[in-house]
């Protein structure tokens, strides 16, 4: 095969053969692909949730288009006819998008992984703390993974060229003058990336958490190597250092379940009968889909001078359900009031008795 290849090429013009084995490998790489990832399709098709073979194609239908190719080409390229100026730059944009386009492969084959782990570990019910848990360490990692690929990857690439050899060397070994300097400018980065190790592992918050934290409420939807996004009720995006979560005091209302007591306070006037509002407490609660059928209370909690404080208690599965059930008690039970109790709205009462008597 080789001899035959050899013979050809001595038959055709230069540039004509080096188009053609350029050609040639793109085609061979299309053609690859072609067969390829039809295969892994009808595979995919025929597992109906998750398909590890979906995720494949998915993370490398595009790569495969060039990293197949460029395999073919690096194979032929003892074939070519290049003179030794353009056969060495030739060669070096080939290493160059060869330790490049493998990178970005061994970075989706990480991806293709994350999938398998995040249909494992399924967030979407109700009883969902492991499965916190465990995404938050496989963002993280992901994350750290894919930075140290990244970073060997244009350590390799510089290395290939004699006057990036020494800023190559120093990628990789971390050592020397220009280290330090950039460790003590990057003192602050430092710190938040390992403040990020201890939240993966130690985790005082995790994905999908409930949080108050600078006097707002929120899900986090994003931990990454140095700052934490989270996604507040109203639609905006809290951005923090991820070192603020280790520093200050938060809320985290899902810290050990998502499960949460929910109040309701109501002002009213002491001729107000408290069983009765008990009661009306338990017909609302009882069969609701919000209520989860563990804590239902109503307690006098305060009296203050003109009004009766009445705290209403109620469970509910995790913070978001709590907020519509406390949402729908307190309208409920004010129009109870208003309908059945009228006079014990919360009233200032004015005494004209001791004005009379001197009158």
């Amino acid at each position: 095969m080789t001899e035959a290849l050899i013979q050809l090429s001595q038959n055709w013009p230069a540039w004509l053969w080096n188009m053609a084995l350029i050609l040639f490998s793109f085609l061979i790489g299309i053609l690859i692909k072609m067969l390829f990832i039809p295969l892994l399709r009808r595979q995919a098709i025929e597992q109906s949730s998750y398909s590890l073979f979906r995720s494949f194609i998915r993370r490398f239908n595009r790569i495969l288009s060039i990293f197949i190719p460029l395999l073919v080409f690096n194979s032929l390229l003892p074939f070519a006819h290049f003179n030794a100026r353009t056969l060495q730059v030739v060669t070096k944009i080939n290493e160059i998008l060869l330790v490049s386009f493998f990178a970005l492969a061994l970075i989706q084959t990480i991806k293709v992984f994350e999938d398998y782990l995040y249909h494992r570990f399924d967030v979407n019910k109700e009883n969902n703390l492991r499965e916190r848990k465990v995404r938050t360490q496989i963002v993280f990692i992901r994350k750290v993974v894919v930075t140290i690929i990244i970073v060997v990857a244009l350590a390799i690439v510089l290395l290939s060229f004699e006057s990036m050899q020494k800023i190559g060397a120093g990628l990789l070994t971390g050592v020397g003058v220009g280290g330090i300097i950039i460790g003590f400018a990057a003192q602050k980065s430092l710190g938040n990336l390992l403040a990020g190790f201890q939240i993966a592992f130690t985790q005082p918050i995790r994905m999908d958490d409930v949080l108050v934290v600078e006097g707002e409420w929120g899900k986090v939807e994003e931990i990454n190597l140095t700052y934490v996004v989270v996604n507040i009720w109203d639609k905006r995006r809290l951005v923090l250092p991820i070192t603020y979560f280790i520093e200050k005091p938060f809320q985290n209302w899902t810290r050990t379940t998502a499960e949460i007591l929910g109040t309701v306070f109501i002002y009213t006037d002491f001729t107000i009968p408290v069983q009765q509002l008990r009661d009306k407490l338990t017909d609302l609660l009882t069969g609701h889909p919000l209520w989860d059928g563990k804590v239902n209370v109503l307690q006098v909690t305060d009296l203050k001078e003109h009004t009766m404080e009445i705290r209403c208690l109620m469970s509910c599965r995790n913070s978001g359900q709590a907020f519509d059930l406390r949402c729908y008690i307190r309208e409920q039970m004010i129009a109870y009031i208003r309908n059945y109790f009228p006079d014990a709205l919360s009233k200032t009462r004015v005494d004209f008795t001791a004005k009379e008597a001197k009158t």
